[in-house]
């Protein structure tokens, strides 16, 4: 019998492809979004504290993956969400919309690229019209493509993965933050690639590296005002951007010193963490959900 999703040894049955962005709807496993491991690697509900009740947050990459699994986590812990995605992941957002509402919370969608800066002003308009306030900010959108050597990497696929994964985080934090008051929060995807300079990955990789240098200068700028601002680093997750973005043989090093990749729900308790009163000491600092990767920093 193969380990489940939660046991050490477990992979993918088979490399999968698919076009970018990919949907979550055609893995194979399907994700796990609101299990979290048992002692013994098996899988139990993740179970609510209303740690977050009544909250609202801003998620963007929501309809599949992490952030369709932060979305959900924080429903179960009491908070509405206002998820961004892009009008080809239509469906998985409804899925996800489907799942908030079934923990009886509300998830507004919000279908848009978020590389055009009147497009991020333009979704946060409209969240606040939804949400009446955004107290939770979650920078999770991302895009990558394996490229061997910088020789073979296009200068427009250089552009175009900064333009997604680093200039909405600045756009939509200098837009939200007018709105944000003591004990909200920003919380920013990194990636443990940029801390073991992973070189099949050099565009994303450096992405993520000035996600985390933006992380660290904007908390600096809000901790006096109580706004924390705060990032996660994960290792390698179960998510549409495996099957979409990475070859045959990367998918079958699907992995870590875990014994396995992780799982969303895993990375989304720690959003949770960074998102409530639990990490009211927290900020500027990066969480490690990587699997265990030894890193510095």
């Amino acid at each position: 019998m193969s380990p489940s999703q939660f046991e050490i040894g477990w992979q993918p049955p088979a490399p999968q492809s698919q076009n970018v962005p990919g949907l979550e709807s055609r893995m194979d496993p399907l994700p796990v979004v609101d299990e979290v491991p048992t002692w013994n690697g098996k899988a139990t509900k993740y179970k609510g504290a209303n740690k977050l009740l009544d909250r609202k947050a801003f998620i963007t990459g929501g309809d599949s993956g992490i952030g369709r699994a932060v979305a959900v986590l924080f429903a179960i812990e009491g908070a509405d969400s206002f998820i961004v995605y892009l009008s080809e992941e239509q469906s998985d957002a409804e899925q996800t919309k489907r799942m908030v509402e079934s923990y009886g919370r509300k998830c507004y969608l919000h279908a848009t690229d978020l590389k055009s800066k009147d497009n991020c002003r333009k979704a946060v308009d409209e969240a606040l019209s939804k949400l009446g306030s955004i107290n939770i900010l979650v920078n999770n959108a991302a895009y990558q493509m394996m490229t061997d050597s910088i020789l073979e990497l296009s200068e427009e696929q250089w552009v175009h993965t900064f333009d997604t994964n680093i200039h909405p985080y600045f756009y939509l934090a200098k837009y939200v933050l007018p709105h944000m008051k003591q004990g909200d929060t920003i919380i920013n995807n990194a990636s443990v690639n940029c801390y073991v300079g992973r070189p099949d990955l050099l565009d994303y990789t450096s992405s993520k590296g000035a996600i985390v240098a933006f992380t660290r200068g904007l908390s600096n700028q809000f901790v006096g005002k109580g706004i924390r601002v705060n990032a996660v680093a994960p290792g390698p997750v179960w998510t549409p951007l495996i099957v979409a973005t990475m070859t045959e043989e990367a998918q079958k090093g699907f992995t870590s010193p875990m014994g396995r990749g992780a799982q969303p729900s895993e990375i989304a308790t720690c959003f949770v963490f960074l998102a409530s009163n639990d990490s009211s000491q927290l900020s500027g600092q990066t969480i490690h959900c990587n699997g265990g990767v030894i890193v510095n920093g």
